[in-house]
């Protein structure tokens, strides 16, 4: 069963804007490249970046508690460390987040964005090593199978953007939810090969839509009354390393 992947993307500020690639190198046993290297708490959070832990993802500025995080337009460049947001009414900033100073102008910004709904002072934390924000504890690269989202939005008759599902790979060719049923599986993904660990079990970040950042679809919800699961899309472990591209294959095994 053969599909080819549509679109690449990472998610350098967990909660914050999605960004397109054309290629990415995947390393095995790796997270997905430059994908959740930073998150901003909401409040403290526990987080101890000399021994680093998985922490819920609720103890940060993401959109399962703050719908508000997807009126941020931010970018971000590898290369200089600079991250920069943008928003409707809101000055533009950038700043170096390998910095003090780059860390607290973020925080600064994200208090006047965001104002009361946080629940305490913002903080910017970086993973130390190859420690990512992910929402797994295992699952460092996520595929969404189009074709899924597609027939979500047929039963519910209203347009669910994929973005919605922050994955990595958005993916073309396979029929819906066949993917659910591929728990153990080995994936050849471009010039990479990963085993498939589990469905992703959704959240409430699904119903904030990211372009207006207003809950307006119940996701969660609509899966279980739909399907009886709670599932959209797959975690994978790359197993051998490789170059992956947009337009590239994928096949089972």
């Amino acid at each position: 069963m053969e599909a080819r992947i549509a679109a690449l993307y990472r998610h350098p500020v967990k909660g914050f804007t999605p960004e397109r690639l054309v290629a990415a190198e995947l390393t095995a046993g790796a997270c997905f490249p430059c994908d959740r290297l930073y998150a901003v708490e909401d409040g403290p959070s526990g987080f101890d970046p000399d021994a680093p832990a998985h922490i819920s993802k609720m103890k940060f500025t993401v959109l399962a508690k703050i719908p508000a995080v997807a009126r941020a337009r931010t970018a971000y460049d590898e290369a200089t460390g600079v991250f920069r947001c943008a928003a409707e009414g809101r000055p533009d900033f950038a700043g170096d987040l390998r910095t003090g100073q780059g860390r607290a102008g973020l925080e600064a910004w994200l208090t006047g964005l965001l104002g009361e709904d946080l629940s305490g002072p913002p903080r910017v934390v970086e993973g130390p090593g190859a420690y990512r924000f992910m929402d797994s504890r295992s699952g460092y690269v996520s595929i969404i199978n189009l074709a899924s989202v597609r027939d979500l939005e047929a039963k519910l008759g209203v347009s669910v953007d994929p973005l919605r599902f922050r994955a990595n790979l958005y993916v073309e060719g396979w029929p819906a939810w066949v993917e659910n049923d591929w728990t153990g599986r080995t994936l050849r993904v471009g010039g990479a090969t990963a085993e498939v660990l589990k469905p992703i079990v959704r959240c409430a970040a699904t119903h904030v839509d990211p372009v207006t950042a207003e809950r307006d679809i119940e996701v969660v919800k609509a899966l279980f009354d739909t399907y009886g699961h709670m599932f959209c899309g797959i975690y994978l472990n790359v197993t051998q390393g490789g170059e992956i591209r947009e337009g590239d294959r994928l096949a089972l095994s």
